[in-house]
């Protein structure tokens, strides 16, 4: 028989377990007892199964407590079978149920033994001997109608089944802890809904539809209902919704707020308002239009209109008996009092007033009197003024015409506008365009503004009006102490002793020799200036200068002998070939008397003239022995301290390159 262990108190769901298939496949083998068949032929088991359901546990362990539940089979079959839906003796009943009374905590662990037997009447479950294979598991599990497969293969075997967590009736939720159930009693009126959440019947209310929904319009605070679409009426108040309040009895011309109240309408009055104080309202006794007032209880006055009188103004009074009207005019009486109508020439309430005419000069500011064929005249008024007798001016400034803050003048027939600066128009309405003058020059940009414009000027230009060139030097691009000075549109710098370069950025090395015009080379090309590319096409045109050039020098030697005085130029651009290449040098031993072609400088040579050093640019070429070729071009400038400089035997024996100075004999 199936043993369970079963809960004594009320369960909220329960774990079903359905076991399908199971495979013995080593059983074909050897016998289940673990003895080897003596003829290879199949070994039939009695196979019944071990089932303990606890919590859930990281390493599940097969030894009791089965926390949740644990049930043991009658033997349902041999090496492999389909699970049977019950036993034969309804021993067993498949699927296996274990019954929960707590809230589902989501989780489990089972443990599924199957074991050989060889008595039915003994299982023998606890001889391990017996064990034919044991699956464990841990699962996450929800509660729901859905069945969970799994297949589990271990020993040989393989045991296919699958389980679920269904909640009990009137539980929901997952961990089946809700508890609803539906009902239509004096406590509640619901059915539950698939989360187990109340649900009103309708007509009622509140947490557990205990209330009953009053009829619509029903006044809480003095109604109520025992039934849905009800409204009882509390003590003291009356009609469908309940919201109207009983007055006091015997109240006839009275109404209530409260219940049990008599408040008089107007007019009544008494505990009861049984008394008339209204007697003008309810009777009108006063006649002609005559006003009514009360003055208590049955009583009143009379106020009656001008040519009525009497209590009730049931008297009419002439009111042209007196003759009111004068100079021949006619009265006739009206509802209040009486109109006159006069005479020709006569006007006024009574005609006492005499007509004017044009004789008069009653009409003004120029306006043209013309008289009425009854009698009197009328004025026709020139433009700007009018009135009865042209007496009032037009004011045409008061619409305000004028905009943009200008001021309006009013004229005779018309107004004037006085803008102010910027505006324009006959309302001034109008932005007077300043750029319209193009007052931006060299190519400057106008923006318009309210009276006034601005110039976005191009490069090279600035002021009001792009009118003002840029210094050149104004950001003083020259370095080292370098002065600047504007030539032809660039700047040029006026360097320090030592200094060199468009900017003044190069060092000027003393005795400049072939190591150190590398090292300058080799500083250019890092800046980013091709100095190899430039200097081998340099060279290239200058070879053939240098041979032309000796040529019409040895020519000149044999044409002109040597005397004590001659006449050469030295220009900016020098040139020496050093077969050593030790040094770059500006000599001026061969030529005793040379002729400067720059104006701005005296130089004395080897014949003991002075020297004068003033500010220089030349560019120097080496070319060397060995082929190679390269060009430093320097642009340089120097400012001697005064104008007569001392220069040494050595010095003026050969003036070096480096000090910055050429210099020529006078």
């Amino acid at each position: 028989m199936i043993l369970t262990v079963l809960c004594v108190c009320l369960s909220s769901g329960g774990f079903e377990l359905m076991l399908q298939e199971f495979l013995n496949k080593r059983s074909h083998a050897r016998c289940c007892r673990g003895a080897l068949a003596s003829v290879i032929q199949p070994c039939e088991c009695k196979t019944l199964f071990r089932i303990c359901l606890k919590h859930y546990q990281s390493s599940v362990s097969p030894e009791p407590p089965c926390t949740y539940g644990s049930t043991v089979t009658p033997v349902l079959g041999s090496n492999s079978f389909q699970f049977p839906q019950s036993a034969p003796d309804h021993s067993f009943t498949n699927p296996v149920r274990f019954p929960v009374s707590f809230t589902w905590p989501g989780t489990f662990s089972l443990i599924i033994d199957a074991f050989h037997t060889g008595s039915t009447d003994d299982p023998a479950t606890e001889s391990l001997e017996h064990l034919i294979s044991r699956m464990i598991i841990q699962r996450h599990l929800a509660a729901g109608e859905e069945w969970t497969q799994d297949v589990h293969t271990a020993a040989g075997t393989e045991l296919g089944y699958s389980y679920r967590f269904v909640c009990d009736e009137h539980y929901y939720g997952e961990g089946c802890s809700v508890f609803c159930r539906s009902r239509d009693d004096a406590f509640g009126h619901f059915t539950c809904g698939d989360r187990g959440d109340v649900l009103c019947s309708p007509g009622w209310r509140g947490q557990y539809c205990t209330q009953a929904i009053c009829l619509p319009g029903c006044e809480e605070e003095h109604g109520f209902c025992e039934k849905p679409g009800e409204c009882k009426c509390r003590v003291g108040f009356t009609g469908r919704y309940c919201d109207e309040c009983i007055r006091y009895p015997g109240c006839l011309h009275g109404t209530c707020h409260q219940p049990w109240q008599c408040n008089c309408q107007e007019g009544w009055g008494g505990l009861f308002c049984n008394q008339d104080l209204n007697y003008c309202t309810h009777h009108k006794p006063c006649m002609n239009g005559a006003t009514c007032t009360n003055t208590g209880q049955g009583s009143y006055t009379c106020t009656c209109k001008a040519r009525f009188s009497g209590t009730v103004c049931d008297i009419e009074i002439d009111k042209c008996v007196d003759g009111p009207c004068k100079n021949g005019g006619t009265c006739t009486n009206t509802e209040d009092s009486y109109n006159c109508s006069c005479a020709p020439g006569y006007y006024g309430s009574n005609c006492e007033l005499r007509t004017t005419t044009c004789t008069d000069d009653t009409c003004f500011n120029g306006g043209h009197c013309a008289g009425n064929p009854d009698g009197g005249y009328y004025c026709q008024c020139l433009g700007g003024y009018v009135g009865f007798n042209c007496d009032k001016k037009i004011n045409h400034c008061a619409s305000s015409p004028c905009v943009n803050g200008a001021l309006c003048v009013d004229l005779v027939n018309s107004y004037l506008c006085q803008c102010i600066e910027g505006f324009t128009g006959l309302h001034c309405e109008e932005n007077v365009n300043e750029c319209s003058n193009y007052p931006c020059q060299n190519g400057g940009t106008c923006h318009d503004e309210i009276n006034g414009y601005s110039c976005s000027c191009l490069p090279g230009y600035e002021g009001n009006n792009c009118n003002i060139s840029v210094s050149k030097c104004k950001y003083n691009l020259c370095q080292n102490g370098g002065t600047c000075h504007e030539r032809d549109g660039h700047y040029v710098c006026t360097c320090m002793h030592g200094y060199a370069g468009r900017n003044c950025q190069f060092l000027f090395m003393e005795q400049l020799g072939i190591k150190g015009a590398k090292k300058l080379l080799e500083e250019a090309e890092k800046e980013g200036i091709p100095w190899k590319a430039i200097c081998s096409g340099v060279m290239l045109l200058l070879v053939p200068l240098t041979g032309f050039a000796v040529l019409v020098v040895r020519k000149y030697v044999k044409v002109h002998p040597r005397s004590k005085n001659y006449n050469g130029k030295t220009m900016n651009n020098l040139t020496t070939s050093s077969p050593r290449g030790e040094e770059l040098s500006a000599s001026t031993r061969g030529a005793p008397h040379v002729k400067n072609t720059n104006v701005k400088m005296d130089l004395y040579g080897d014949n003991g003239k002075q020297v004068h050093c003033l500010q220089v640019d030349y560019n120097l070429v080496y070319n060397s022995k060995s082929g190679d070729k390269m060009r430093v071009e320097v642009e340089k400038s120097l400012e001697c301290a005064s104008v007569d400089c001392d220069i040494d035997a050595k010095q003026r024996k050969s003036l070096k390159s480096d000090s910055s100075i050429v210099c020529s004999g006078v």
